[in-house]
């Protein structure tokens, strides 16, 4: 299914919901043609991408991209180009495990976590989502995306597996570099940059209560988990953050300046 995408703080974001993601990701795992990936920016990866010029291209070479933080979706709706929900990484997995039923069956591989994570996450699933089969796991190495033996491994496991979705939670920006290198080589429909999912499923961290995600307060949460991991990022995002919503006001009246001119010479 085709989606629309807008323009929002330097790159392209698919303006779908949960549900509507669902429905393309079942094509893609049907139709099993070529491996195709999707990636979950948040704010955080806003600010990397400034900088970033492999991350750039790494997102725009998804095949969606997907917004997991309420910054964006905000930010959408301040401009007048708004997004329907967030899709976060952590809701999105474990809808596509719930839809496994509906979908007669679903082959999963976990790809990231500390060694023993995705193992327990395994044992989790497979008690919760009966349908689904994890057909593998595996915890690379530190530095394991320079080594070229490395990733052969991962590709090789993936190959005599057969999954039809592969979970990849190696954090950003790693997972999507990694994928933009390597998709092609995955034998599997679906390839998903999941961020912290795999420690979700595996019970290793806790998602914030029902009321704090839809009070959009899932951010504080996390930070009173992992206060020296998160301490020092979400200052710099929020530092960031005037200058990326001054950058796209100025952006948003230079392209609506263009159109009436557009019209007029018309």
């Amino acid at each position: 299914m085709p989606t629309a995408r807008i323009d929002l703080f330097g790159i392209q974001i698919d303006a779908v919901s949960l549900d509507e993601t669902l429905g393309v990701i079942r094509d893609w795992v049907q139709a099993s043609d070529t491996c195709r990936y999707v990636v979950t920016p948040n704010l955080d990866h806003v600010v990397q991408l400034r900088a970033n010029q492999s991350l750039q291209a790494a997102y725009h070479n998804a095949s969606l991209v997907l917004a997991d933080g309420w910054p964006l979706v905000v930010g959408s709706r301040l401009f007048a180009k708004p997004l329907p929900e967030r899709v976060a990484g952590s809701d999105l997995i474990p809808a596509i495990l719930g839809s496994a039923e509906e979908w007669g069956g679903l082959r999963v591989f976990l790809l990231g976590g500390m060694p023993g994570v995705a193992e327990r996450a395994t044992e989790r699933v497979h008690k919760r989502y009966p349908k689904v089969e994890i057909v593998g796991c595996h915890a690379p190495p530190l530095g394991f995306e320079h080594v070229a033996a490395e990733n052969q491994r991962i590709i090789d496991l993936v190959a005599e597996s057969g999954p039809d979705v592969v979970v990849v939670g190696l954090g950003a920006p790693k997972q999507e570099l990694w994928l933009a290198e390597h998709h092609l080589q995955l034998a599997c429909p679906v390839a998903i940059a999941a961020g912290a999912t795999i420690d979700f499923l595996a019970g290793e961290q806790i998602r914030a209560p029902r009321w704090m995600q839809k009070c959009h307060l899932e951010w504080m949460f996390r930070l009173l988990q992992d206060p020296r991991r998160l301490t020092g990022r979400y200052f710099r995002d929020a530092v960031a953050l005037p200058g990326l919503l001054w950058r796209e006001r100025e952006a948003t009246r230079h392209c609506l300046a263009k159109n009436r001119q557009r019209s007029v010479d018309s």
